[in-house]
């Protein structure tokens, strides 16, 4: 199953705030709280108040691992809002708002669209193009008990780049794209390499180095940090075992001794979804 973050809002006489479950354990029961946070975005971008309600909040999606906690977060209290507040925004606004809270739509146009998206953002609106994943293709995840926020990952990065490297970004970062609309996924081993972030960021995450060189050699198509990490992705055929490249991994991180979960996991393709249900009379 996906990871998803999932926030369920009633009618109340005062408003409550109740984060549910281990991984929101200690996140704020108060207006503070950043899904709620987003749904008061929402209504003041709409100019609508909003209501007194009871805001549950759960999340299948680990915090400050790279794996767009903060998207998923944000784009439900963005959701949930338009919903209390009769749609007011179309999912493109709904887009541009969340690009705009978020800096980037890097992680919330996949989570409000599924399958893959690629972007860019120009400050005020997000330039998106969706793309029909591959059948056959499936992720790996390599989730470490041990958070990485990212101030701390962004405190490594250099100030600079050399024109060398900025060019092999953009010609992977093409390649990459090119693979995955075309479904040579070959391509990805080789396609995926970095030099902007990873080599900067191995210090901080034992056994990347490692897992970078040699997880295709046990069945991933190609590899890399997620987000600012300190989750590892790897993607693999679904109709291939996996066993293999979770061994591996699990060794890594025993090798390491790092503690965390191997997980496999589709790829999404509706992206988020509202369900009304109605209240009992």
């Amino acid at each position: 199953m996906p990871l998803y973050t999932t926030v369920q809002v009633r009618p109340a006489h005062a408003l409550q705030i109740i984060p549910l479950g281990e991984i929101l354990a200690g996140t704020p029961a108060d207006e503070s709280n950043y899904v709620y946070a987003s749904m008061q975005a929402l209504a003041a971008e709409v100019n609508q108040p909003l209501p007194p309600m009871r805001v549950e909040i759960r999340s299948d999606v680990p915090l400050a691992r790279g794996l767009g906690s903060s998207a998923a977060a944000l784009l439900a209290g963005l959701l949930a809002a338009n919903t209390v507040l009769g749609e007011p925004l179309d999912r493109t606004e709904m887009l541009h708002l969340a690009s705009r809270l978020e800096g980037h739509p890097d992680n919330v146009a996949p989570a409000l669209l599924g399958g893959i998206v690629v972007g860019t953002f120009d400050g005020q609106q997000a330039h998106v193009l969706r793309i029909e994943p591959p059948a056959h293709l499936g992720v790996t995840l390599l989730i470490p008990d041990f958070e990485l926020s990212t101030a701390e990952a962004r405190r490594v990065m250099p100030g600079h780049y050399s024109q060398a490297d900025a060019v092999f970004a953009l010609s992977h970062a093409a390649l990459t794209t090119a693979a995955l609309m075309s479904g040579q996924l070959d391509l990805l081993a080789h396609a995926m390499q970095d030099r902007l972030h990873q080599p900067y960021r191995a210090p901080l995450v034992p056994g990347l180095k490692q897992i970078l060189t040699e997880a295709p050699e046990h069945g991933a198509l190609g590899v890399a940090l997620s987000g600012a990490g300190p989750t590892v992705l790897c993607f693999h055929n679904r109709t291939q075992p996996t066993a293999p490249l979770h061994t591996f991994l699990r060794g890594v991180m025993a090798g390491q001794g790092v503690g965390g979960q191997v997980v496999a996991l589709p790829v999404d393709l509706e992206g988020a979804q509202v369900s009304q249900v109605a209240a009992p009379s």
